[in-house]
């Protein structure tokens, strides 16, 4: 098990224009070659966006892009025609494919912070397609099959405990609260890569909040 803290994330954004930005892995000037990727995941970045901040459109091509709002209100809009308004709860995936463009802003009166997850597919090309879950349940699991890839939300108590799936690859990323992983206590913006996954549990040390990403090899 490898824990990364969240001060070891890179720094990123733009802070003059209200976006900040932590990356987990290899990212942009931030280049890592020891940092590239964990199973599927190639790139997992909490992003802070201030009122009227944002992404102007851009590109992306042979990603899956899932994303987690922590607090506030995401407004999304792509090449596709799809125009969306994210919150806490929901589970958005852009499925980039062989290219898709987005538009993403916070177009509300608070901060938003957010959760992006980019993992790469087995395949490269197809077509882009688009999907939001609303509210999530904790017994309902996210399927990215085209990632080889399950998606866990775990809101815990403090005291609960939850096993982490058994498996090749499993990143686990604690939103909020914390954590005891393995013996190992991680707290908001910790994660935790883990090979080889068996029988290890987390175990809520306050209220919290955890994304586990199950993959396969």
């Amino acid at each position: 098990m490898d824990v990364r803290r969240a001060a070891e994330r890179y720094p990123g954004g733009d802070p003059a224009t209200g976006i900040e930005s932590r990356h987990a892995f290899s990212f942009g000037p931030h280049y890592d070659p020891d940092n590239l990727r964990f199973g599927a995941v190639i790139a997992c970045n909490e992003e802070r966006l201030a009122p009227g901040a944002g992404f102007d459109e851009h590109p992306h091509s042979h990603t899956e892009i899932v994303t987690w709002v922590v607090e506030g209100e995401l407004t999304h809009r792509d090449s596709e025609g799809n125009e969306t308004v994210v919150r806490h709860g929901d589970v958005q995936r852009l499925s980039s494919a062989g290219g898709v463009r987005h538009v993403e802003r916070n177009d509300g009166a608070e901060p938003l912070t957010f959760v992006q997850m980019w993992l790469a597919p087995a395949r490269p090309g197809g077509e882009p397609s688009y999907e939001i879950v609303r509210g999530i349940a904790d017994s309902t699991p996210y399927a990215v099959p085209e990632a080889g890839a399950m998606l866990h939300v775990r809101r815990l108590g403090a005291g609960e405990r939850t096993a982490v799936p058994d498996g090749a690859y499993a990143y686990v990323h604690v939103v909020r609260g914390e954590v005891r992983l393995g013996g190992e206590p991680l707290g908001p913006g910790d994660s935790a890569r883990v090979a080889d996954a068996e029988g290890l549990e987390a175990e809520g040390l306050t209220p919290a909040e955890v994304l586990v990403w199950e993959m396969a090899g």
